[in-house]
């Protein structure tokens, strides 16, 4: 009975030890490895000095902020949709922020843990306007561009089959080939997430204004981050991070207000930004995470128009990615 007693112990103290292992690595390294997209505008993509913006971007800023103490400690490692995976399960990367969709066989299969959703969004098409395409059924016989190793190349498959619609799919491993090619007119079509098309007409078209992206989608794609399995405290700091910028949002903290509410007398603010609750030594973390992570780029609202809403070239409606309380599908599990 002592040896299963010993036995249980040292197995407890060795999870407790790898559960907290990328924290401890990240922190002994004073820097942030984080996996991002080679160029998704409005995700991640480098501007003209070669620095990365981006909403996934500003995930990664706030993780630093929350957990080193400041937002411009991230390595930014550019990944294909090939390598993305590989990257993370090698320890190459400390976290994968890729405009990633979750799915049962992602969840199941990698190795990884999918975090909580922090863009939903579908598989679209876009056309040059001068085709006449209204549907998706005027694709029949099309040249469909789309990129290797997403679920679009899948999804793209079990849509035709399902529907009778016999179109071609052309086959790219780089996203930014794929680009080139479509606009410079091999494609009819192109198919990809519908943020990304937009992104793609908005800052890769020769003339935005001669494309449209048809408003049929095929799938669900909830995009957010992936970790390793078997790091929970890591995995959870990623997870609350998420509610945290959704749970500010909320109750009005911003970006400019972050100082001034921390002295608010409303409990739910007092825990959210660390003045009381002692959340944070919870995930190892100082009690402030939040509050720093909120002070480096606002909430997920101020992060969503500022990247991919109407403020941005994109400019997309929040639709599914408002708050709860307005339609949408972002909703913060309570910090209590």
């Amino acid at each position: 009975m002592l040896r299963g007693i010993i036995t249980l112990t040292v197995l407890a103290a060795g999870i407790a030890g790898a559960s907290a292992a990328t924290l401890d690595t990240v922190k002994q390294r004073g820097t942030l490895v984080c996996g991002v997209s080679t160029g998704f505008a409005g995700f991640s993509a480098p501007d003209s000095q070669g620095n990365f913006k981006g909403l996934d971007v500003d995930y990664c800023r706030a993780l630093a902020a929350g957990v080193l103490g400041d937002p411009a400690k991230v390595r930014y490692v550019a990944l294909t949709a090939q390598n993305r995976f590989t990257a993370l399960q090698s320890g190459e990367i400390d976290v994968l922020y890729r405009n990633s969709t979750q799915t049962f066989l992602r969840g199941t299969t990698l190795g990884l843990r999918q975090g909580p959703v922090n863009f939903y969004d579908g598989q679209g098409f876009v056309v040059k306007k001068d085709l006449g395409v209204k549907e998706l059924k005027d694709l029949k016989g099309a040249t469909v561009c789309v990129a290797q190793g997403t679920t679009h190349e899948v999804t793209l498959g079990d849509y035709g089959r399902a529907n009778g619609i016999d179109w071609k799919p052309l086959v790219f491993d780089r996203v930014d080939t794929m680009y080139q090619t479509f606009f410079g007119g091999r494609c009819d079509a192109m198919t990809q997430d519908a943020s990304a098309l937009a992104g793609a007409v908005a800052t890769a078209a020769p003339k935005a204004d001669d494309y449209v992206v048809l408003p049929q989608t095929i799938s669900k794609e909830p995009l957010g981050p992936f970790t390793r399995n078997g790091d929970e405290v890591w995995s959870d700091i990623i997870t609350w991070l998420h509610y945290g910028l959704i749970e500010a949002e909320e109750l009005g903290v911003t970006q400019a207000n972050t100082d001034e509410m921390a002295k608010s007398q409303i409990p739910a603010i007092q825990r959210l930004l660390g003045a009381s609750g002692d959340l944070g030594s919870r995930l190892g973390l100082d009690n402030k995470w939040l509050l720093a992570a909120i002070k480096a780029g606002g909430n997920y609202g101020e992060i969503f128009e500022r990247n991919v809403g109407k403020a941005s070239p994109l400019k997309l409606e929040r639709g599914l990615n408002a708050t709860w309380s307005k339609g949408g599908l972002m909703y913060a599990i309570p910090f209590k």
